[in-house]
């Protein structure tokens, strides 16, 4: 089976941050070979972190035959997610964990040193510069401090450990270009509340990010590692900082912290003097001396303008991140408020807490709200305590939790009720994530949230509303492909040729392509997968395909769970490949670690959109054509399409029919 998932970006010279970071850490480019979005990519990264899942990575790494880890320094283990468990089962599970993370010379950090990603910021792991990964949707906020963090899924994870790199497609990357500076009680979190309200049109989805503009150098750290997390929530792939000063000094305060504290570690310098591993003079100097930077003439897929001083306190929701309004016009009506919560990785460091603890110093929280609070690591912890940040909310009534992650995953203590309204300074509020799905979730910068927590309803003390919050987009055209010839590997067709089928949807969930109430039945054959794709969006579609043709689809095809079949299912159907307007990203990566690629083709699509428009739900269309891999076209009797190239990594991976088969092939040799 064979299909393919590309842009038509075409060759540059020049290259993004995003592109030169990857150029770093990509493996078997060709000599002067550059890399840009749109590629196909084998990459080692300098670290892959995986948390309670590492469980469930585990058997995926036996299974593939592996006995050891490539490469034990590049691989972090962290538990983090279910660390208010203590039942004998789950404290089993981490044994095992442990047990398996020692005996492999893995970095390990047990439950209660805090969450993954405060972890790999605090420890050096996520260096700007660098190619980072986790299993994790949230690695992304490693760009906060010009680090290139993407998520990655458990089968990458085990390859990764096993051989040291896997596959990535390059994105589209999107420059947000920042001015002026946010205006007091106005934060980060503001700002990514702001960019996923205002472009809520899927305007970045599966696209990495790149922040520039005078406005970066006002934004602290914090600020920004709280906007590249939640550029998930926006639907990016990365959101990445410029290495600048302010990401420096960050690192010279952290290393001072290191050096006080006696935190160096085991490694030495020439003196003989112990340094941290990671995060150590020698490291800080060459980045100083080696600053990676965009070219000036670097491309981008689209622009977007934002003014930092337009931007006033806003939340997100209830229960969807597209929606926001000014913190003003809520307060208004004033919502009751039953829980408040400054927890997880986006909210809750030492800025975070103090920033709440100085709106409800010497004040009680409102009787008929509970206010959860977790520090992002047991250092931060630490802090906040010394500080006197730490004991100003426990004065308050605020009820603390483990440092680590908890009610903003939907476990642990103080999940929302039936009826009951959430104020977060999480990062998700998908219906039902924080308990109940008849419960409401708001997000807000923790200053809102503390006041709301006094308050009893939303609230926040901030009359500021002289700026109207306006930004824009434009969307750059792309560049003609160079018609440049692919070099086809053994056993990977030049062409191939199958009937359009026709199936109009956008955002055609794994649900529709493959019933959720087969996902379990682990038994279920091939056969059956096959019998049952697309059982859910159109019963007909099984009696009206054949094998051999080539499926069209509508736009982020594949959006929702990340259970494979959703993509087996379609190759074990014969269907040959799989053309869409875009792909959901986690089911890119299922479907081509399970050798099955996908072509993205925009203008085919919209093409068959405006010819047999929404009527039917599967149209068997009577058009035969042809993929032409070698010379990256699409051929119909009518047009003729470009598309990106598919190179070597793509291919490798549809040759040895998946990621797990690739590795295993790799280890024996």
């Amino acid at each position: 089976m064979f299909a393919v998932i590309a842009v038509n970006i075409g060759a540059r010279m020049s290259q993004t941050l995003i592109e030169k970071i990857v150029q770093k850490f990509a493996v078997g480019l060709g000599q002067g070979e550059l890399v840009h979005s749109g590629d196909y990519i084998m990459f080692s990264p300098a670290y892959v972190m995986t948390h309670d899942n590492t469980g469930a990575v585990i058997p995926k790494f036996k299974s593939i035959g592996a006995k050891k880890l490539f490469n034990p320094r590049q691989v972090v283990h962290t538990l983090d997610h279910n660390v208010q468990d203590t039942s004998e089962k789950n404290l089993e599970k981490y044994k095992k964990i442990e047990d398996f993370s020692r005996s492999m010379g893995a970095d390990f950090y047990p439950a209660g040193r805090g969450i993954g990603h405060q972890i790999m910021c605090e420890e050096g792991y996520a260096w700007p510069g660098t190619m980072v990964v986790a299993s994790d949707s949230h690695s992304n906020i490693y760009g906060g401090l010009g680090c290139l963090g993407t998520p990655i899924v458990r089968t990458d994870a085990a390859a990764i450990w096993a051989t040291g790199k896997t596959w990535w497609q390059i994105p589209p990357i999107v420059k947000v270009e920042l001015t002026g500076r946010l205006k007091p009680g106005v934060y980060g979190k503001d700002v990514i509340i702001a960019l996923c309200g205002i472009f809520n049109n899927d305007e970045v989805l599966n696209c990495a990010i790149e922040f520039t503009g005078e406005g970066v150098k006002n934004l602290s750290v914090d600020d920004r590692l709280a906007i590249a997390n939640m550029t998930t929530e926006w639907g990016a792939m990365a959101g990445v900082f410029p290495i600048d000063e302010t990401t420096i000094d960050w690192l010279k305060k952290r290393n001072d912290f290191i050096k006080l504290r006696g935190l160096e570690g085991v490694a030495s310098d020439a003196d003989g003097n112990g340094v941290h591993p990671r995060i150590n003079d020698l490291r800080i100097s060459g980045l100083e001396k080696a600053p990676l930077y965009a070219d000036e003439d670097a491309r981008y897929s689209k622009e977007i303008e934002l003014n930092l001083a337009a931007i006033n306190p806003v939340l997100s929701g209830p229960n969807s991140v597209k929606v926001y309004n000014p913190v003003t016009e809520l307060k208004k009506q004033k919502i009751k408020v039953n829980k408040a919560y400054l927890v997880s990785c986006v909210n809750s460091r030492l800025s975070d807490i103090e920033i709440a603890a100085s709106v409800v110093k010497g004040k009680k929280i409102n009787s008929d709200v509970k206010f959860y609070v977790a520090a992002a690591s047991s250092e931060v912890e630490n802090k906040a305590k010394e500080s006197g940040a730490w004991t100003s909310l426990i004065e308050a009534g605020a009820i603390p939790l483990p440092a680590g992650c908890g009610p903003c995953i939907g476990l642990g203590t103080g999940l929302l009720e039936d009826g009951e309204v959430g104020i977060s300074a999480t990062n998700r509020n998908f219906k039902g994530r924080m308990g109940s799905p008849k419960a409401l979730a708001y997000l807000a910068s923790p200053a809102v949230v503390a006041q709301s927590a006094l308050s009893g309803y939303i609230d926040y003390q901030y009359e500021d509303e002289t700026s109207l919050l306006s930004a824009d987009i434009t969307e750059n055209k792309p560049v003609e492909a160079s018609g440049k010839s692919v070099e086809i590997i053994p056993g990977f067709p030049g062409s191939i040729r199958g009937e359009l089928v026709f199936c109009h949807q956008d955002n055609l969930n794994t649900d529709g392509i493959y019933p959720g109430k087969y996902t379990y039945n682990d038994d279920f054959t091939p056969e059956q997968q096959a019998s049952v794709v697309m059982e859910n969006y159109d019963p007909e579609f099984g009696k009206i395909v054949d094998r051999g043709d080539i499926l069209v689809g509508g736009y982020n095809f594949g959006t929702g769970s990340s259970r494979e079949q959703a993509a087996t299912a379609l190759k074990y159907r014969g269907i040959s490949l799989v053309v869409a307007g875009s792909f959901n990203e986690t089911y890119k990566r299922n479907a081509i670690n399970n050798g099955y690629l996908l072509i993205e083709c925009p203008d085919l699509v919209n093409d068959l959109k405006e010819k047999f428009g929404t009527k039917a739900l599967t149209v068997k269309t009577g058009t035969e054509a042809v993929i032409d891999f070698s010379n990256s076209k699409i051929n119909t009797s009518e047009k003729e399409y470009s598309i990106g190239s598919v190179g070597k990594a793509a291919q490798e991976l549809i040759v040895a029919d998946g990621l797990e088969k690739w590795v295993a092939e790799l280890i024996k040799n």
